[in-house]
């Protein structure tokens, strides 16, 4: 997608603080943090929300999860604990039409 705005971080077009990078993955830090530790992890590949995934996709999100852990523990939040959430569409609180992971620490969360 040209307009997206991920895609353009995908493609290192916009500027980011990455984080972390593979094949398909490639997590930054959020530029509105709510905790800490808040960085998005998403797929290089456009993919607008969970309802756009198929079957095929399940590598990818398996990918995701295990990178966000590996992120986890890199920044020192994975003992006390941490959230992950992916937001779903207009009444999911979607902002961004990407699949993203967010991965938040750093703090209590409740």
């Amino acid at each position: 997608m040209a307009d997206c705005i991920f895609c353009k971080i995908a493609k290192k077009e916009i500027p980011s603080k990455i984080v972390f990078e593979s094949e398909n993955i490639i997590a930054f830090e959020d530029t509105h943090p709510v905790a800490p530790v808040h960085i998005l992890l998403i797929p290089k590949k456009h993919i607008k929300s969970t309802v756009d995934l198929r079957e095929e996709d399940s590598a990818l999100m398996g990918e995701m999860m295990i990178s966000a852990k590996k992120i986890a523990d890199e920044k020192g939040i994975s003992q006390e604990g941490y959230k992950l959430l992916i937001r779903t569409g207009k009444n999911g609180g979607q902002e961004v039409d990407h699949l993203h992971l967010h991965l938040i620490g750093g703090k209590p969360l409740w």
